[in-house]
Parts: C-alpha cells; structure tokens; sequence
C-alpha cells in the first residue's frame, strides 16, 4: 500500500443535540476531496474518538467509506488500550473496505515494549488489513522505540507509523532502522516539513480541515525536489498550524471551522468550548490567513 501526501484527521461534526451529524460529516469530505487531499481519518484523536460509542465509531467509519466511494484512501480508526476492542474495531474497518486502520499505541495502562509489540502482532495476524501505527506519547503515556518498530516490520501488513513524539531524531533512527519497509506519516502539523527530511512521506493532519491546499502544496514541493519552496511554505503555514493546538486538540480547529461556516458543531463532555481569550488569538491568525470569519 503506497501512502503519501496530505490525509486529514477529520473532526467528528455533532449537532446541538450532542448526536454524531452526519450531513455535515459527508459535506466536509466532500470539501477535502474537492481540495485533493490523499485520504482522510476518522475516528482519531481530532475525530473525538474518545468520547464515540463503539456504535457511533462503526457508524462514522461507515459514513466516511460510503462517502469517498474509492475517490481518495480511508484510514479508519481502529485504536483502544484494550486489544480485543481494536481487533473488533479493525475487522469491521476490514470488512466495509477501508484502505488501512490507524492503531494507537494503548492508552493509561502503559504496556512495556514486548506489551505494545504483543498488542500490535495481534492485530497484525489476526486482522488482513494494512495497519498505521499512531505513536503520541503526550496522549497516551506510553512511547513505542524505533527498536520496537522495527521488530514489527515483520509484519507485511504493518506499513506504516503515525509519529507524533515530537523528537525528530526518534523519527530518524525509526527511518534508519526501518528505512523503507516503514511508511512514516508526520501526527504534528508543525513537524510536517522535518520529518519529511528524516525520510518521512507526508502527514495525517489537523490544520488541513481548514487549509488543507496548504499542507498539499507543501508537500508536493518537497517531493518535487524543490526544497526551498517547501521550506518558504512550511514557514508561512507555521503559525497556523500552530493556532491548531493552542488548546487541547480538535478544541482550535472546531472553533475556526465554525467560525469559518463549516459546521463542526459542539464538543463533547470533558471537552469544553475555547476560553475567550484563545478564541481571539485564534481569530487574529484566522484573519491573517485571509479567513472570512461568520
């Protein structure tokens, strides 16, 4: 499976009542497709999967593959601390046809490095689906070695890693290591352009839910073998990227969709909406991209 470019990990849009919205999900995969995204993520961490029933997480990942109808890759969360429920997660992604499943390293019980390779072989021989390993240590407590990663390449279908450890000679020695066996994807908007450097492909994306012809241009400017356009856009693109995560993630980047018109809807319980003063800083960088605010 070739994975390259720019996939965005797309919000989950909930209407005032608190349900999943799905008019407004399928509107907003249409705009990413419009603007030539190579794929797109639900049920991440910026798709609120946390606070998703395993219905509502099906339901979604289910909407997201009827909607894209093969017009650009999916990579359908799949990921839990408990192994059993991303082995369910992952087959129903594998049975509605979805391109790849993204698998976070488990969450609050801390598994060692032999527990976190144990998690990732289960789902690796027991589910024939192309697995993106999601590494962000700030989330989960737990950070997966590029030694641990590499013992995983044994697995055909472990292609790939989602990094978003934020140490770029981590993400190195993981290119070392693996070099081309392992697709890596940058998890920080800011880090895009480095770990493209380090031998990275591309980045599963936040900022793109917005602007995401700037991640696009960015990366096909380095991949073009122009790497000082890519650096110039990777400089202009910063502060925005930035304004993603000047609070908890996807809290930033729901507040401009809405103030941008593109309905994401509300948060859900422990998120909660932007202080005022976040949201004005929000609005400013809004403003200095040229973003009409409604």
């Amino acid at each position: 499976m070739i994975l390259r470019g720019c996939y965005t990990a797309i919000v989950t849009p909930f209407s005032e009542n608190g349900t999943v919205n799905e008019n407004a999900l399928r509107s907003h995969i249409e705009f990413l497709i419009g603007k030539g995204v190579s794929g797109i993520v639900p049920c991440g961490t910026t798709g609120e999967s946390a606070t998703l029933s395993w219905e509502e997480h099906n339901h979604v990942v289910d909407v997201a593959l009827e909607q894209a109808k093969g017009r650009i890759q999916v990579i359908a969360g799949a990921g839990s601390n408990n192994t059993a429920e991303s082995l369910a997660a992952a087959r129903h992604a594998r049975e509605r046809g979805a391109d790849a499943i993204l698998c976070i390293t488990p969450y609050y019980n801390r598994p060692t490095k032999e527990g976190l390779y144990q998690h990732f072989k289960a789902i690796a021989t027991q589910v024939d689906i192309p697995i993106v390993v999601y590494n962000v240590p700030s989330r989960t407590g737990v950070n997966i070695q590029p030694e641990t990663l590499e013992r995983l390449c044994e697995f055909r279908n472990i292609v790939a890693v989602k990094e978003a450890c934020g140490n770029i000679l981590q993400i190195s020695e993981i290119h070392r290591r693996c070099g081309e066996r392992l697709t890596i994807l940058s998890g920080d908007d800011p880090l895009t352009f480095p770990i493209m450097g380090c031998g990275g492909k591309g980045v599963i994306s936040v900022v793109a839910n917005i602007a995401p012809e700037k991640p696009i241009a960015m990366i096909n400017a380095f991949f073009a073998n122009n790497p000082q356009e890519a650096l110039a856009l990777h400089e202009t693109l910063l502060p925005l990227s930035q304004a993603m995560f000047i609070e908890t993630n996807p809290i930033p980047v729901k507040t401009a969709m809405n103030l941008l018109g593109m309905n994401a809807g509300p948060f859900r319980l422990p998120l909660v909406p932007m202080s005022e003063r976040n949201k004005a800083e929000l609005i400013a960088v809004l403003q200095r991209y040229g973003f009409s605010i409604r």
